[in-house]
């Protein structure tokens, strides 16, 4: 189940809120005054990169400024 951020029309306070079906947010209800007046906020998504990926050095060990055929 998608984590979708949410907005309460009435307190105003943003929450997350778990949504079976990403095209129903009827249902979602605020967790701090508990209306049904909420809306879907646009928000980032997060990826996860591995630091090894990042810093690990070329396998080829040619300099990644050498770019030539090693014809002339």
């Amino acid at each position: 189940m998608p984590l979708f951020e949410f907005e309460c029309a009435e307190c105003e306070k943003s929450f997350e809120d778990l949504v079976r079906k990403s095209t129903d947010f009827s249902g979602v209800i605020c967790p701090f005054c508990g209306s049904g007046m909420t809306k879907k906020k646009i928000s980032t998504f997060a990826s996860r990169v591995s630091v090894a990926s990042i810093s690990a050095p070329a396998s080829s060990g040619i300099p990644a400024a050498s770019c030539s055929s090693g014809s002339t």
